[in-house]
């Protein structure tokens, strides 16, 4: 889902039927109790702004039993610039799931136009389950750590049966070691935790910039609590399919590498350019899949990576993950050119694996308990099948078996509908070329939200639109409705 952010691409976990559940609890659970007021003292951590403040607020760990135990968030802030300015508070939703935006503050909220800033507090914080926000780990082995792992690539052939052996293992691991917060993290109760922030800052109402899996939490919260929203901006949208949910998102990335894979390969195939592959676009395609298939069999030793070889699946998640920005294409190239050498570059660098395992435990919980994912490997044997000759770039790995098909635990209730029943006061702004989350799933959440949203479609490439990929059009849109309030009267284009 999900979005993942640029730096969060090194911790990324595999982000994004019948369903035995209940029906959604009220948006008045957040209301049982009078909210305490956060008490602010300087971060901890290094390069944040010195403005930046931080807090922890207690919240229930299950908001059906709001009496019951209570979990940790952390939340931060950087105050309105210009007080006599003031509108209220500005919160910043991290993509993920497994991503915080307790720097944001102090990072992309500062590339914010300076009549956004002094209209809002910026507010960030560390979703449940985060550290260090109450933190949840399960504990898997480090092999369960690859990238190529926690997102399911089959086996060559497409073969789902060593992903169902994963999804077993990481599943059980979780269980043994996760604690009973495991079941308690989802999307509906990341937008409940929302609501007990806004409730905290004192605030009747709430502006939030959602980015990526963000743009989930920002539509639930969005239904949950629509009189409770001011100004929402949901940035690279994922689509809010509630009968297929985090499967939807899985399922993208067959449109989404379709839809930049010409991208790269204009750029790969561009005179003088030191990376190039081939000396026509048209050649690209054919030579990555060549070069993937020949790695299938044929892979070559990778020490310090992990896994410690190059093989055609390690190739391909390069592809996706170098997608989600063109600025790094460069690294899809280099390794495209020394496995056709058959070398490889130094390995990439690794995140700290307890940043890793907490990501990976976050990631799981959220996707897993948003929904109930089919447990029988004949479905994703058939998917597998269909993917693999309809999308041969990404090998069936948009349809295989996450770690959800052995989840231990059944979602405890329907997953996010999201309606045109609320305020008109959504701003949907997405890429025309994005892996993560297509222009496709934005036009169908856009669909869903009806009366209340506007959406402009900017002509860019890469993942995350606003203030990332330099399109003054969608930039000035963005920015002039949350200092205003002023939307585009219809859906607009950005050149």
């Amino acid at each position: 889902m999900k979005q993942i952010t640029k730096s969060a691409a090194l911790i990324a976990a595999a982000s994004a039927v019948v369903f035995g559940v209940v029906t959604p609890l009220t948006a008045s659970a957040t209301d049982t109790a009078a909210p305490l007021k956060p008490k602010w003292k300087k971060c901890a951590g290094e390069g944040l702004d010195p403005r930046q403040e931080c807090a922890t607020l207690s919240v229930p760990m299950d908001y059906a039993d709001p009496g019951g135990r209570k979990i940790d968030i952390a939340v931060s802030r950087i105050p309105s610039e210009k007080p006599s300015a003031r509108r209220g508070a500005l919160l910043l939703i991290a993509g993920g799931p497994g991503g915080d935006s307790l720097g944001d503050p102090s990072g992309k909220g500062q590339k914010l136009p300076q009549s956004v800033r002094d209209a809002y507090d910026l507010i960030g914080f560390a979703p449940r389950g985060n550290a260090p926000s109450t933190s949840v780990n399960c504990e898997v082995g480090h092999e369960d750590l690859a990238r190529t792992s926690l997102l399911p690539w089959p086996a060559p052939d497409g073969s789902v049966t060593a992903n169902m052996a994963t999804a077993r293992r990481i599943s059980d691991a979780c269980a043994r070691n996760g604690g009973e917060l495991m079941k308690h993290i989802s999307t509906l109760n990341n937008a409940r935790d929302i609501d007990s922030i806004r409730a905290a800052l004192g605030e009747r109402k709430l502006s939030a910039w959602g980015v990526s899996y963000g743009t989930y939490v920002g539509s639930a919260y969005a239904e949950l609590f629509p009189h409770r929203t001011d100004r929402i901006v949901l940035d690279s949208s994922d689509n809010a399919d509630p009968v297929r949910a985090e499967r939807t998102w899985l399922q993208a990335f067959e449109v989404g590498v379709e839809d930049n894979f010409p991208e790269f390969a204009k750029w790969a195939s561009t005179p003088g350019n030191p990376y190039r592959l081939a000396d026509t676009a048209a050649e690209v395609r054919p030579l990555f899949l060549r070069l993937a298939a020949r790695l299938d069999r044929e892979p070559i030793l990778w020490p310090g990576a992990n896994p410690e070889e190059l093989n055609g699946n390690v190739l391909r998640q390069t592809m996706l993950d170098s997608f989600y920005d063109p600025d790094d294409y460069p690294v899809l190239a280099e390794l495209i050119l020394a496995a056709q050498k058959g070398t490889v570059p130094a390995a990439p660098p690794a995140p700290p694996e307890s940043a890793l395992q907490n990501y990976t435990a976050v990631g799981a919980a959220t996707i897993c308990n948003d929904a109930a994912w089919p447990r029988s490997a004949a479905v994703y044997e058939k998917g597998v099948a269909e993917s693999r000759a309809k999308y041969p770039l990404t090998a069936g790995m948009p349809r295989n078996a996450m770690v959800c098909a052995a989840w231990p635990w059944l979602p405890k209730e329907a997953p996010l509908r999201v309606t045109d029943r609320g305020p008109s006061n959504v701003l949907l702004v997405q890429n025309e070329r994005d892996v993560a989350t297509p222009l496709s799933g934005a036009v169908k959440l856009r669909e869903d939200f009806g009366r209340r949203a506007v959406m402009v479609t900017v002509d860019a490439t890469g993942h995350d639109s606003y203030l990332d990929n330099g399109n003054a059009c969608g930039d000035a849109v963005v920015s002039r409705f949350l200092a205003t309030g002023k939307r585009p009267r219809a859906d607009l284009y950005c050149e």
